[in-house]
């Protein structure tokens, strides 16, 4: 009964604490006495908001803000999710969706873009990396939450939303007028180099990521039988699920550790092991990466680099190294919380670090000129109340005020309007990069001393 009571105060409100907690668990520990305490404050608070505001506001409501505030701020990749943004996103791990196509993050307390996706409203408008969000439809996004800002967006396929964006060179704010449609989220994409080589593109890690990839090895080896390598490019990525980049790095380890990961509880320690499969890929394998490789896609980077079954080629990845576990709430929400921090095969935190790639080459994602400065992206070591990267325990949450790494060098999001060195004939160095590393396989591995791949 007693456990019973403790959920209720600290799951559904601390508004009814001091009415429902009984003599002897109040009594238990010093420690409950401090979230008693605690509680009765909250309590307090509600009841004079509740009581003194100049207009009405709803219980439910501040209750619910609360519980975000609390878990956004535990570090940038938690959060609480209301019960329709909770359905929508279990939709979108599905792969399809109702809305423009807009991944956002709140960076600096501005809703920032992090990506459009791929042939999306956005997309197709020209929405980029990096742009600010100054408006949804005619309401001022100053101040608003994440989760409101998504659910503004989201909405019937074939309505309209205004979203006015601020970008580096803009005089003011430009309205993009976009009509939402049902985003089908294709997460891999196949490309024919020459008649030696295939380009698969993964844009992130849904439910259908794995069985995308198994199709088009599939399509690869129909239509290529002298497949002499693959180019597996993974800029941009954004991650996903941690099932799907596991399954996709076992399509090229035959045998031995893929990732594993830490928690404080034992049941976020597990270790993910490849399994010994006749269609393994054997050919050579380069992988790219840039800045916006992140999470699920550094698993990926990460085990194959650390197994000699690929060359990473591009620029340091992002540096999430965390693992976030959702779990369902009974009312419909959903709560997502950092559970673990995940590790490579060579026993490497990415967390801050990133992946190094073995060959590095400048991406035109990556790094801008403005004016005479050299400007870099947005990485996870930049974020506020980061996890700093620490090689025991559960490491300590950065400062909130903690820098870039090199205040000599401006920081600018990804995709703004800066000038970009190959703009003028769009040359893709890295992948250029690939297909000569590619081309002269020996060669390459042996300079870079990876006799195993």
């Amino acid at each position: 009964m007693r456990r019973r009571v403790a959920m209720v105060v600290i799951g559904v409100a601390a508004a009814i604490a001091f009415f429902c907690i009984d003599g002897a668990w109040f009594h238990s520990s010093a420690r409950t006495n401090d979230v008693f305490d605690s509680l009765k404050t909250f309590s307090d608070v509600l009841t004079l908001v509740q009581t003194n505001y100049v207009d009405e506001v709803n219980a439910k409501t501040l209750i619910q803000n609360a519980i975000e505030g609390m878990v956004s701020r535990l570090d940038p990749h938690s959060s609480y999710m209301p019960p329709d943004l909770y359905k929508e996103m279990q939709v979108e791990t599905k792969g399809s969706f109702g809305g423009v196509g807009i991944e956002i993050t709140l960076k600096d307390d501005v809703l920032t873009v992090i990506a459009p996706i791929e042939d999306s409203p956005a997309f197709v408008a020209g929405i980029k990396t990096g742009d600010k969000i100054v408006k949804i439809d005619n309401e001022s996004a100053k101040s608003m939450s994440l989760v409101d800002a998504v659910k503004k967006m989201r909405g019937k396929p074939g309505s309209m939303l205004r979203v006015s964006i601020m970008r580096e060179g803009f005089k003011e704010p430009k309205v993009f007028t976009l009509k939402r449609d049902i985003i089908k989220i294709k997460c891999v994409k196949l490309k024919k180099l020459d008649d030696a080589f295939y380009s698969i593109r993964i844009s992130q890690f849904q439910e259908t990521t794995a069985d995308e990839f198994r199709k088009a090895i599939k399509t690869i080896r129909t239509e290529m039988p002298s497949l002499k390598g693959i180019v597996l490019d993974m800029r941009g990525n954004p991650g996903g699920l941690l099932d799907q980049a596991v399954k996709i790095a076992d399509e090229f380890i035959d045998d031995g550790l893929i990732v594993y990961t830490e928690g404080r509880i034992e049941s976020q320690r597990m270790q993910f092991i490849a399994k010994k499969d006749l269609s393994t890929i054997t050919c050579p394998v380069v992988v790219l990466v840039n800045s916006g490789s992140a999470s699920a896609a550094e698993i990926v980077a990460g085990a194959l680099q650390d197994q000699n079954k690929a060359i990473v080629v591009g620029t340091q990845t992002f540096g999430k190294g965390t693992v976030q576990t959702i779990y369902p709430l009974s009312d419909g929400s959903g709560l997502r919380i950092t559970t673990a921090k995940y590790y490579t095969p060579s026993h490497r935190s990415i967390q801050e670090k990133g992946i190094t790639p073995d060959v590095s080459v400048e991406d035109t994602l990556d790094m801008f000129i403005v004016g005479d400065k050299k400007t870099k992206v947005i990485r996870e070591k930049d974020l506020v109340r980061h996890f700093k990267n620490a090689k025991t325990g559960l490491d300590e949450m950065a400062d909130m005020k903690d820098m870039a790494d090199n205040p000599k060098e401006d920081t600018v999001e990804p995709g703004k309007q800066a000038v970009k060195k190959d703009d003028a004939n769009q040359i893709d160095k890295p992948m250029e990069t690939a297909v000569s590393i590619l081309k002269n396989w020996e060669t390459f591995k042996k300079s870079l001393g990876k006799t195993g791949v």
